[in-house]
């Protein structure tokens, strides 16, 4: 029943999204593929932006994140509200911009911004360095849900491919429109499960409520309640939240998928509505963290030790058949949907900024079977580095937002000043980027910023070096406006 109930959310869903996604998609073009024609309604908007928050680094992350931590998993409901903040003054400018010139990638937006074709094909490179990080969270969380179904008959390898192989099948032919009916599929039951599972939890672990299963955490693991939490020496304190949470803040919408889905809006009243509501989907997180505080309570165990499997081990262990089926198919979509998207968007920056410059008689048809055809490449990346990670999926994500927030000077500063050149941004990518692939840099700022997250630490840097080199440079080294 477990394996008839995943295959039927999954396989429904896939087909219903290509439906319609083929459906609504007419142009052979990589805007209309890649952008939805840029007519995203509020509704279908507000499901693909909260689809790219609510993901398995949200469930699955931080439920075992708060099972081997404790307090530091309160980190989700700081970054989710002070992102909204941040976009609220932020994704409406990178909207008018980007329809204003016909942009469709980040790196266009540079390109053209800073009248640099080659600074341009540098953001490429670094952001589909971090998208390819970001979809390794993804395949990894499906790769748990493929073993599953399959039992022992298929390994982690076979599994991951599976994985892979499903995400692709998700855009490869409708593009982001298949993506935005999977992701109002997937929030609906995400709630649904979320729901029932937290007002059940406390008769699995013997509370009395879902209160007293935070009151018998406090009681026998006093520690998991506040900072530093379960581990200190891990150094996970008021500061490493603080630090954390403003990095993923000013990082989430310098995303390059979340540039894409800004340029698909209907308008910039879309973008400013939704996030007025996203911060609603932070309070989700209590009940995420609540069941990664009733695992603990449970004695709940996953196999090696393995926290990203915790939330998926504890359902397994305590809940009927129906719900772990629920639950597991859901989950699926948790991974498939913002997996999906990224695997696009990465097509669409390769195909746009780093074939189209070299390839310069390259019409549009042949620029959407490159960015197609690409994305198989990544996929395969992303396998790679999931076949090979060991680390928490919410760790994994923060590295991820560490590589991207390299780009939020020239973002930012794209909208405060017209001083800033392309010149200056680029050598405050390469003072960031020291910062954090460099372990002498690294480790000697660590000395001096103690527990505070590198990569707020990185952007800092950036930002210092970026505003003196726009002080330095000649002031006819202007962008475009």
């Amino acid at each position: 029943m477990i394996r008839m109930m995943i295959l039927l959310i999954v396989l429904g869903t896939t087909l219903g999204a290509m439906a319609y996604g083929r459906a609504k998609t007419r142009s052979k073009s990589l805007e209309d593929w890649a952008l939805g024609g840029r007519k995203m309604g509020t509704l279908v908007f507000w499901f693909l932006n909260a689809g790219e928050i609510y993901t398995t680094f949200a469930v699955l992350g931080i439920s075992g994140f708060a099972w081997a931590y404790g307090a530091p998993a309160y980190l989700a409901f700081t970054s989710v509200s002070l992102s909204a903040a941040v976009g609220y003054w932020l994704t409406p400018r990178i909207h008018a911009y980007g329809r204003r010139h016909g942009l469709i990638t980040q790196a266009d937006f540079f390109a053209h911004r800073y009248q640099s074709r080659w600074l341009g094909m540098v953001v490429a490179c670094a952001g589909l360095i971090a998208l390819t990080v970001y979809i390794q969270i993804q395949v990894t969380a499906l790769t748990f849900i493929v073993r599953l179904v399959a039992g022992p008959v298929i390994g982690g390898t076979w599994a991951a491919v599976i994985a892979v192989a499903v995400m692709l099948a998700f855009v490869f032919l409708a593009g982001l429109r298949s993506a935005a009916f999977a992701a109002g599929v997937k929030d609906v039951l995400m709630l649904i499960v979320v729901a029932v599972l937290a007002f059940g939890v406390a008769g699995m672990v013997g509370a009395s409520s879902m209160l007293d299963v935070f009151a018998r955490v406090q009681d026998l693991y006093p520690a998991a309640t506040r900072f530093p939490g379960l581990q200190p020496h891990a150094g996970l304190s008021l500061v490493w939240l603080s630090t954390s949470a403003i990095n993923v803040a000013i990082g989430t919408y310098i995303f390059p998928h979340m540039f894409q889905l800004c340029f698909s809006a209907g308008s910039s009243e879309t973008i400013k509505r939704n996030t007025v509501l996203q911060p609603i989907y932070s309070l989700s997180y209590f009940f995420i963290i609540l069941l990664g505080f009733a695992a603990l309570l449970a004695g709940t165990r996953p196999e090696g030790g393995d926290l990203n499997a915790l939330l998926l081990t504890f359902v397994v262990q305590h809940c009927p058949v129906w719900l772990i089926g629920l639950f597991a198919g859901t989950a699926s979509l948790l991974a498939l949907v913002p997996g999906s998207v990224l695997m696009l968007t990465c097509g669409s920056i390769f195909a746009r900024n780093i074939v189209r410059p070299v390839w310069r008689d390259m019409d549009d048809r042949r620029e959407l079977l490159v960015s197609r055809c690409s994305m198989v490449g990544f996929a395969a990346a992303a396998l790679w580095l999931a076949l090979g990670a060991s680390a928490s999926l919410v760790e994994v994500g923060l590295s991820a937002y560490a590589a991207i927030g390299m780009l939020v000077p020239g973002v930012y500063l794209a909208f405060i000043t017209r001083r800033v050149s392309g010149l200056a941004v680029m050598a405050g990518l390469i003072a960031g980027y020291a910062v954090l692939w460099v372990p002498m840099i690294g480790k000697a700022l660590g000395a001096i910023f103690v527990e505070w997250e590198i990569g707020l630490v990185a952007v800092l840097c950036n930002l210092v070096v970026t505003l003196v080199a726009m002080l330095l440079l000649p002031a006819a080294d202007r962008g475009a406006k």
